[in-house]
């Protein structure tokens, strides 16, 4: 059912506006208040905070972010960094005022969320983060250099990680108040439509209601979240697979050479075979990953990894097989001898972050080793 109403909302709202999006590099605002006048917001959360209470609600929010990211990976992303990233560090660990301010008008859509580790210095390493936050009598006063924050340019409020004296911890900015300065919009290969920005923070004065969770945990925090992201990421990679795996077959079955649809020759046939399967095993490592989350199961933190790094990087593979099949015209984004568009081209571009951001994968290849390596290896049930 959830699949279903998602996937009838990215074809009717986000798919007619996927171009241009990418084309104007602008928020998608109208998009997103339709998402949250359609509930999926509340697809993680329970109904006291205004969510679906869903008996499995990762799974849930994994099958919503591979049709949004079917529909556009920009879309997809502004979700995860509101939803999971900026809503889920909420429910996890915010107390139950933090709840009713920031986390229901955030599913409600009234406020817009974002989430910043990442420093000119620090983006792997979340340890290596260098913002700072003091106590100045009653209030937090923050300094530092964010990089990289996705939603910056437009978000209402921003979780933060600081060192303290505790350790790293974390932080609900407002991003209107003092000492904020949100830099432009950095201008970028794809994802487009998803705004990220530098954030330099000087003196923000922080209310200590506003301090999230215990002191000195923020670095379990972080990465507890990012671990639920990254089932995100590989679901969105998902979505963006089977994009283009869609418009490569549609495109081999219409498309004529030597007399002969390019369906006809084996060697298209096998291309589009290892992409179906490609994407499959994508799909089942992703819906495995949040399933095991789900149920509490401890492994979800190495296949939350297995599934950001395996579905990005196959997202990669088939959006290039999908250019290769469609030749020059896989290249173009608009034809300018009838005005012919050709969505493999954003595809392309956009599946290339996902590798990239929430941990690059080789970060995830060192968890996915360490699970292994780091203890007695346990055959997966």
């Amino acid at each position: 059912m959830i699949r279903d109403k998602v996937r009838n909302f990215a074809k009717n709202e986000i798919e007619p506006i996927a171009d241009n999006i990418d084309e104007t590099e602008e928020f998608p605002r109208e998009i997103f208040e339709k998402m949250s006048k359609e509930g999926l917001f509340g697809i993680p959360f329970t109904r006291e905070y205004g969510g679906l209470d869903l008996k499995l609600p990762h799974l849930c929010t994994a099958i919503t972010l591979e049709e949004l990211g079917y529909a556009s990976n920009a879309i997809a992303a502004i979700y995860d960094v509101h939803s999971i990233l900026f809503g889920i560090t909420l429910r996890d660990v915010g107390t139950e005022e933090q709840k009713r301010l920031f986390l229901k008008p955030a599913i409600e859509g009234k406020i817009i969320g974002a989430f910043a580790t990442t420093e000119p210095e620090a983006s792997s390493d979340p340890s290596s983060i260098q913002t700072r936050a003091q106590r100045n009598g009653e209030v937090w006063l923050i300094n530092g250099h964010k990089r990289f924050i996705s939603n910056s340019p437009v978000a209402d409020y921003m979780i933060t990680w600081a060192q303290t004296d505790a350790g790293l911890s974390g932080f609900i900015i407002d991003l209107k108040a003092d000492g904020v300065k949100i830099g432009a919009s950095d201008k970028k290969m794809g994802n487009r439509g998803q705004l990220t920005a530098d954030v330099i923070l000087k003196d923000v004065s922080v209310p200590p209601e506003n301090q999230i969770g215990e002191l000195g945990s923020g670095l379990k925090y972080a990465l507890s979240t990012l671990g639920i992201g990254r089932i995100g990421i590989g679901a969105a990679s998902v979505g963006l697979a089977q994009a283009a795996l869609d418009e490569a077959v549609n495109y081999a079955k219409e498309r004529e050479q030597f007399s002969k649809k390019l369906a006809e020759f084996q060697i298209i046939q096998f291309k589009i075979a290892d992409m179906m399967m490609k994407v499959e095993t994508a799909r089942l490592i992703t819906c495995k990953a949040a399933f095991l989350k789900d149920i509490g199961d401890k492994r979800h933190i190495s296949w939350s990894s297995m599934a950001k790094t395996y579905a990005t990087e196959i997202a990669v593979d088939v959006a290039r097989d999908a250019v290769q099949i469609f030749g020059g015209y896989g290249y173009i984004k608009q034809l300018g001898y009838d005005n012919s568009t050709y969505k493999v081209e954003r595809i392309y571009r956009d599946a290339k972050i996902p590798e990239i951001y929430e941990g690059t994968n080789e970060i995830q290849r060192l968890v996915i080793a360490k699970s292994i390596l780091g203890r007695e290896y346990v055959r997966a049930a």
